[in-house]
């Protein structure tokens, strides 16, 4: 509670909301942050960093504190805490420290697809080595080791696709956006 009141206080310090934030319907964006994250859901992603990182993603900054996400989502500094856990696991967010402040903003980078699906990529990698292993003891010629050949032959093929699309990515992003 005393976040919130901190919160509210620092806000009006700073003149509010940016200029942009103040024009928005408030109840368009919660309703954008709870539909892209019910996709999120739906794709495999727990509830709350869904939540968490949707409303990250539609705030200007792309940074938030624990007080104004807990505000904005109404759940508890706990709730806030274990999916920012999650995402900074995942490499979708990042923790910073306010100068002067003992408290930490999670900012969503604008490359956080790309951090996450090279995140992924190190999964692809260890899977491949686990069905080696597998193909190697169950032996080529058998058909659960024929199997385990056909998979690791697909994770192969994705490590050396997403590799190839990563970079055209990179290329893509610098002609479209800039660099960072």
């Amino acid at each position: 509670m005393r976040e919130a009141k901190e919160l509210t206080e620092t806000t009006r310090a700073r003149g509010a909301a940016p200029a942009a934030e103040r024009e928005r319907d408030p109840e368009a964006v919660s309703k954008f942050v709870e539909s892209f994250a019910a996709q999120l859901v739906e794709a495999g992603m727990q509830r709350m960093p869904a939540r968490v990182f949707a409303a990250l993603l539609a705030s200007d900054s792309g940074s938030l504190t624990s007080a104004e996400l807990g505000e904005r989502l109404q759940v508890s500094p706990a709730a806030v805490s274990g999916a920012v856990r999650y995402l900074a696991q995942q490499h979708m967010v990042s923790r910073e420290r306010e100068p002067g402040s003992r408290r930490e903003r999670y900012r969503v980078h604008s490359n956080q697809w790309y951090e996450a699906l090279t995140n992924r990529e190190a999964i692809v990698k260890r899977w491949g080595s686990a069905l080696r292993e597998g193909v190697a003891s169950l032996g080529a010629g058998t058909p659960a080791g024929r199997r385990m050949a056909e998979t690791l032959a697909f994770f192969e093929f994705v490590d050396g696709e997403v590799a190839a699309m990563m970079e055209r990515w990179r290329v893509h992003r610098e002609e479209r956006f800039g660099r960072d």
